[in-house]
């Protein structure tokens, strides 16, 4: 592929503070303590990444990345409240309570043979721990827009690669050849998703064209590292536009295949998965808590459905059942692709067995599903099947409202009409015959 990435510049563009709107009010207390101290040790220091995009963007940025020249061991010995992590990449964590600003050294390309780098066959950088200067440190990041530098010298941003008039465009731009850039690490291509769909970027032709040609390369990524990815895609507020644009470059079919299966052949699972979206964005930009158990419980409802009555044509098991083991099969194939911890998958299992139930609104077992642990969570998964027209409107009204009804009341709209015990018959003792005489 052709190089119509970011190409090298010898010296940055330096934005004075004057011509840039990046205020010290908009950065955490901690971080100006950490680029602070290693300006006075005589190291190099400058915020990266995205909270300097964030905070261009008036975006109030919440997590804070140093970079610097001084080596983890240098840092460690400034910060008492410091710890080393990574083996990848060696970096030193400067923890102020809750709150942990992470500093990187700078990073070269890797020249020599006694270099601490390592790749796999695939050509994936495996361990990486080459230090170097802030002109070879950008040029190791991945969009134009994560590569501008804020320093406390001035208060001046250093640009290299052209990304504060990519910020101005709006558009996300690899740094370097697009492809190669893909090669080196795959997951490049759902950070461009997740950043196009987070900021309103239009993703670059030619990381457009880079993502076509080396999709395939998803498969070789660790199933635990694209579980980290998807709370990233879908937990960050934009879930919706994040779906549709990982469609859009046949990312999603990567990720999850049976469900993408689904989608291309059923519009009423689309509606009912934007819907799930759509209400994740909402409790997410009203501070609500998320789980991945009921949005993993969503892409995966189509295909468990189709698989239980597979299993129901094979064996004799109640409907409930049947989609309990479907859902059981189906993440075991999925776990190929991702790695779904069982505090998830256990629960959305018995989330999606519980939705025969909620059929049945008489009874003391069907009175009795209000106490199940996962009750709330199939409720909800109820709530939105009726939204898109999968169940009864009237049936999610009913299971809406006893919910708010005291005991006596409840027992009535569940027709329990204090049934008397059923008396429980008492086992005739038999009469003990007497022994025969038996021979002296």
């Amino acid at each position: 592929m052709k190089n119509s990435g970011k190409t090298k510049s010898k010296s940055p563009a330096i934005i004075p503070r004057a011509a840039h709107n990046v205020s010290r009010d908009d950065i955490s207390k901690s971080a100006l303590k950490v680029l602070y101290r290693l300006h006075k040790s005589g190291y190099q220091a400058f915020l990266v990444g995205g909270c300097v995009r964030d905070a261009l963007l008036g975006l109030h940025p919440k997590d804070f990345d140093v970079a610097t020249n001084a080596t983890p061991d240098e840092v460690r010995a400034l910060f008492g409240n410091c710890r080393l992590i990574g083996r990848r990449f060696r970096l030193a964590h400067v923890r102020f309570g809750r709150e942990v600003i992470e500093v990187a050294t700078f990073r070269a390309a890797a020249n020599h043979a006694d270099d601490d780098v390592a790749h796999d066959d695939e050509g994936r950088i495996i361990r990486d721990n080459v230090y170097g200067t802030i002109e070879e440190d950008v040029w190791r990041r991945d969009f134009t827009c994560n590569a501008l530098y804020y320093t406390i010298a001035g208060f001046s941003i250093w640009d290299y690669t052209g990304g504060i008039g990519d910020i101005d465009r709006r558009r996300l731009v690899l740094i370097g050849n697009p492809g190669s850039r893909l090669r080196e690490d795959p997951v490049r291509m759902l950070r461009a998703v997740r950043f196009a769909a987070k900021l309103g970027f239009t993703i670059d032709k030619s990381v457009a064209d880079a993502i076509h040609d080396n999709v395939h390369l998803l498969s070789n990524v660790p199933a635990a590292r694209l579980f980290d990815e998807f709370l990233k895609l879908f937990q960050a507020g934009f879930a919706e536009r994040t779906f549709e644009l990982l469609r859009e470059y046949g990312l999603f079919a990567e990720i999850f295949p049976a469900t993408d299966q689904e989608l291309n052949e059923d519009e009423s699972f689309r509606a009912f998965v934007r819907a799930a979206l759509r209400n994740t964005d909402r409790r997410v930009a009203a501070g609500k808590s998320v789980t991945p158990m009921f949005l993993l419980g969503v892409f995966l409802w189509a295909p468990t459905k189709r698989m239980a009555a597979i299993r129901r044509s094979e064996e004799k098991m109640s409907e409930s059942q049947s989609l309990s083991v479907a859902a059981y099969e189906l993440v075991a194939q999925q776990q190929k692709r991702i790695s779904l911890p069982r505090r998830f998958t256990g629960p959305m299992r018995e989330m999606l067995a519980l939705q025969p139930r909620f059929m049945s609104t008489h009874g003391k077992r069907a009175m009795n599903l209000l106490e199940h642990r996962h009750f709330r969570a199939a409720y909800d998964f109820l709530v939105l099947r009726a939204e898109v027209g999968e169940v009864d409107a009237d049936l999610a009204k009913f299971w809406t409202s006893v919910q708010e009804k005291p005991g006596a009341e409840r027992a009535d709209s569940f027709e329990i009409h204090g049934e008397p015990r059923s008396k429980r018959r008492r086992r005739r003792r038999r009469k003990r015959r007497p022994k025969a005489d038996q021979p002296s």
